[in-house]
């Protein structure tokens, strides 16, 4: 449960940092870009010793590497398109419910047991995410553009389901520490990639401020995913680990916005809370 909880703390983090990016005028696309080499620097330099050479002979584990990483950054591009289409409330909605795909895939692919306190525990999980992340669509936003919203919650869960899939099939040489970092610096060639083009054109300036938060983002960047594959292969069951996770997230990152932030606690809100938290002790039961 250790590895959850700080799996929940270093996602709430990075929750919170992205905050601050607003507030300082941070140009979140290259803050990301440079996350991404902090944290396949940070997964070296802590993990470095893991490196077994004998994962050169089983190369299974690098097209999950390949397709990881383009997911962190594509998802990440995705989600700017969404926002500006339909609005940040319909997008993080349709992210955080996503959920819903590791949930099943671990159920279905691992045969997980399934019993009456879990399937009502995902249920509420489900319920009180959509309660605390759902915002009203504002007249400027664009709820036309649905196939952001369907790539974004189906690329989302598929991310997790592969994180979970990598840990019990692939990662047998490959530390968990050392895949993250790998999956990170995949994510970093194609952004540093696009930022060198943008440059090259004269479309972008690079501002240091945005590299400073980029190093601030990237080391708990990278903890979040090594946090959740540690997680993950704890005896728990994995549909309850990554629904645990999620609304675990959406639940602190809540209460972290009212109490640092300021934010309005709405009757809505309220109820998504104590949905969420009835989730997490039917979950953990």
């Amino acid at each position: 449960m250790i590895y959850l909880l700080l799996s929940i703390i270093s996602s709430t983090l990075i929750l919170v940092i992205f905050k601050y990016f607003e507030k300082y005028n941070i140009s979140t696309f290259q803050a990301i870009v440079a996350n991404y080499f902090v944290a396949f620097t940070v997964g070296f330099l802590f993990f470095g010793s893991d490196w077994d050479a004998s994962a050169w002979e089983n190369v299974d584990w690098i097209p999950f590497v390949i397709i990881v990483g383009s997911l962190f950054i594509s998802l990440f591009l995705l989600m700017g398109k969404s926002a500006q289409a339909n609005g940040i409330g319909t997008t993080s909605v349709a992210v955080k419910m996503s959920l819903a795909i590791p949930v099943v895939a671990a159920i279905y692919l691992y045969n997980e047991s399934i019993y009456l306190s879990k399937v009502i525990g995902v249920i509420l999980a489900l319920i009180g995410v959509y309660l605390i992340t759902y915002k009203k669509k504002n007249a400027s936003e664009n709820s036309s553009n649905i196939l952001f919203l369907i790539i974004l919650f189906v690329g989302s869960g598929l991310l997790d389901a592969l994180l979970n899939y990598a840990e019990k099939n692939v990662l047998e040489v490959l530390s968990p520490a050392l895949f993250s970092a790998f999956g990170f610096g995949f994510a970093a060639l194609i952004g540093g990639g696009i930022t060198i083009y943008q440059v090259l054109k004269k479309k972008v300036v690079i501002a240091w401020k945005n590299l400073v938060a980029g190093i601030v983002l990237g080391i708990p960047n990278f903890f979040s995913i090594y946090f959740l594959i540690m997680a993950i292969r704890q005896p728990q069951d994995d549909s309850v680990t990554y629904a645990l996770n999620n609304v675990g997230i959406v639940l602190a990152s809540f209460l972290v916005g009212i109490l640092l932030f300021k934010e309005h606690l709405s009757i809505r809100k309220f109820v998504g809370l104590i949905v969420a938290i009835v989730a997490i002790v039917l979950l953990s039961w």
